[in-house]
């Protein structure tokens, strides 16, 4: 159950609901972020859909801090490994739209990419990585270009009862500028279920090992809840 509930490519409508705050940020003393993403999952045969909408809280800096709607964003994994086989992996189209409702919360671009999947569990263990790349194609003129990629492995390993570390932080590299950031994630989780309901629960404090460009995270807590709903006998 604890290595179904942290899988990406798991067949369950899920809804996930993340934070990441962010106390410290280079080069923007004082100031802090935060970011909380609502995702929903819902897998249909092969397809595994994920939506992301983000909602934004902006440092103090331009010119004042903002909160609001971020930009969504779609991706579609189609899983290209047979279900029974150890490793999954999906692959499969990305968009992203220009919902921030204010500039400051998003790119202002449409953009289109690819998003790859790639899921291990073994014994007590479970490897994974999501992969994603994304480059803008159309939207304000006045804003600038987008080409980003984002990977971010995971790891959890259980310790029993429904317990678990996990490892999962975001790397993230701006093709078109040259910044990235690399953070080291370790947090701790816990796996329970009701009903036909599966709730994961985890913290997870992640630190920046390497970094360029004004506003990177230094600090990050990780904190969600995803919610797994079961609608077939397992």
């Amino acid at each position: 159950m604890v290595n179904k509930a942290n899988n990406p490519l798991a067949d369950l409508v899920a809804v996930q609901l993340h934070n990441y705050y962010v106390p410290k940020l280079y080069g923007v003393p004082d100031e802090s972020a935060n970011t909380f993403w609502l995702r929903i999952l819902a897998p249909y045969k092969r397809l595994i859909p994920r939506l992301s909408l983000p909602v934004k809280t902006s440092p103090n800096v331009t010119p004042d801090s903002k909160t609001g709607l971020g930009d969504l964003d779609l991706f579609i994994s189609i899983l290209a490994t047979k279900p029974e086989k150890p490793l999954q992996f999906g692959v499969g189209p990305l968009y992203v739209a220009p919902t921030a409702t204010d500039a400051s919360l998003g790119s202002g671009k449409h953009q289109l990419g690819l998003a790859t999947v790639l899921v291990y569990p073994t014994g007590p263990l479970l490897f994974a990585s999501i992969a994603t790349w994304q480059i803008s194609v159309a939207g304000d003129s006045s804003r600038a270009k987008t080409n980003s990629i984002v990977f971010q492995p995971f790891v959890t390993f259980q310790l029993g009862n429904g317990y678990y570390l996990r490892s999962s932080p975001a790397w993230f590299f701006d093709i078109e500028t040259g910044d990235y950031n690399i953070p080291f994630g370790l947090g701790v989780g816990k796996v329970l279920s009701h009903g036909k309901a599966v709730f994961n629960l985890f913290l997870e404090p992640q630190f920046t090992l390497a970094h360029k460009g004004v506003g990177q995270p230094a600090i990050q807590i990780f904190a969600a809840v995803n919610i797994q709903f079961i609608t077939r006998k397992e």
